[in-house]
């Protein structure tokens, strides 16, 4: 268990915070593409405690400002887009995607107090439909090579949702495999659904036994942390025969994000990112090796889970989260349905606002959140002080970490490892764009 102080070490985000101070050494999504594709691309958004406007300008450009005009303190979400800029509609100040002041037209005529004043502004770039913004200081580092960010825009396709509690606890349970075991449990060995977040009906790859089988009868697995360049592998090991071992590799990508399997074709990259210190978005990328993926057909699926503007889950903890007793009895762990988002989100939220740690008794399962914990800890340490925490590359280093493996299948058990490094490399030869 950890002290308060040292909770809060982790955990909070707001400007002048430590972990703050580290989160904002990345690039962090900021909204999806799909957000601004409007009439008015304009929207108000919160992201590390810092309420911001986001907008297009009409070159086509991409800004992000403080919300607040610098002249009269006016809501800048409100503006008028115009004459390269955002334009503010109480007295006309117009700010470019730079947060510079172009134009201050109540002023006399020959004022230069526009070319004093800079509004705050961070970087944007656009990424497999996801906007990220840039908030700290110095150059941006550059984005690794990993198959999220080199796809085509036809094999990849970006989503959300709000989660209503501190970033970190969903970040802590995207890497716990020995959870799956029990919140994603199902009773019954069904046909798969296509419906998004049935993974744990699916077959495992080069077997027949259902995921849902595999998870429910071999619910002590083996697990393998393995620190690597960009954060650290997991492997979980579940061993169901002598010949036979069900595995399961997951990535930890330094410092908010996790990279794994969501079918045998598909790798999910996903993003834990702050709102503030009690809420947060969930971002990722779902990237395909085989077949163009149908953005539309996607997005119809998870908008029957998610409603918009907010992208708040139709299933939450004010309704709670759809939860039926008999459900639970008889065909799911939790009696929330068959969506693992549901569960998981759930698990997230009802930790509190911002978990109490220093109540939690971690086991032996619980290796990867130890290992991440340290790992945040030293980089948090190293930030303050005025050093280079993990990931933050250089342009000469971001090509060389690619990939990375994201498998899930029954392999040999005396010969995991090769397993797992023979199966990905096959499924990277399968995909055109990835060789």
């Amino acid at each position: 268990m950890l002290s308060a102080e040292q909770n809060d070490f982790i955990t909070r985000v707001g400007p002048g915070m430590p972990a703050g101070g580290l989160l904002r050494r990345y690039w962090q999504p900021a909204a999806l593409v799909d957000e601004l594709d409007a009439k008015r691309p304009v929207k108000p958004i919160k992201l590390l405690g810092e309420s911001l406007v986001l907008f297009r300008d009409d070159k086509g450009r991409y800004g992000l400002i403080d919300r607040r005009c610098p002249h009269r303190g006016t809501d800048l979400a409100y503006g008028r887009l115009e004459d390269g800029g955002l334009r503010c509609a109480f007295h006309g100040w117009l700010f470019d995607i730079a947060g510079q002041c172009l134009q201050t037209p109540a002023e006399p005529e020959g004022s230069n107090l526009c070319a004093n004043i800079r509004q705050k502004a961070y970087p944007v770039v656009e990424k497999s439909g996801i906007l990220f913004a840039y908030m700290g200081p110095g150059e941006p580092p550059a984005f690794p090579h990993f198959d999220s960010f080199i796809a085509p825009s036809t094999h990849t396709f970006a989503f959300k949702g709000l989660i209503e509690c501190n970033w970190l606890q969903s970040l802590e349970v995207g890497i716990d495999p020995a959870h799956t075991s029990f919140l994603h449990r199902f009773f019954h060995d069904e046909d798969p659904s296509d419906q998004y977040g049935k993974l744990f009906r699916d077959k495992s790859s080069d077997s027949d036994m259902p995921m849902t089988k595999i998870m429910r009868e071999f619910p002590v697995p083996r697990i393998e942390v393995e620190p690597t360049d960009y954060g650290f592998r997991v492997v979980t090991l579940r061993q169901i025969s002598d010949k036979n071992t069900h595995i399961r590799v997951t990535n930890l990508m330094f410092p908010n994000a996790f990279i794994i399997p969501m079918s045998r074709e598909m790798t999910i990259t996903q993003w834990h990112v702050p709102v503030d210190d009690n809420k947060h978005y969930w971002y990722a990328i779902f990237t395909s090796f085989t077949e163009p993926v149908n953005k539309e057909e996607m997005r119809r699926q998870r908008l029957q889970l998610y409603e918009l503007p907010d992208y708040t889950p139709r299933k939450n903890k004010h309704n709670d989260y759809g939860f039926d007793p008999h459900e639970q009895e008889h065909e799911t762990y939790t009696g929330m349905g068959a969506d693992i988002n549901v569960h998981d989100q759930w698990a997230c939220e009802s930790m509190g606002e911002v978990q109490d740690r220093t109540r939690e008794h971690l086991g032996q399962s619980d290796k990867a959140i130890n290992a991440y914990r340290r790992l945040l800890r030293t980089a948090i340490e190293a930030a303050k002080n005025g050093g280079t925490p993990p990931m933050v590359l250089d342009p000469s280093k971001a090509p060389s970490l690619t990939g990375p493996a994201a498998i899930d299948g029954i392999g040999p058990t005396d010969d995991w490892q090769g397993y797992w490094q023979k199966t990905d490399a096959v499924k990277r030869q399968a995909a055109s764009w990835a060789r």
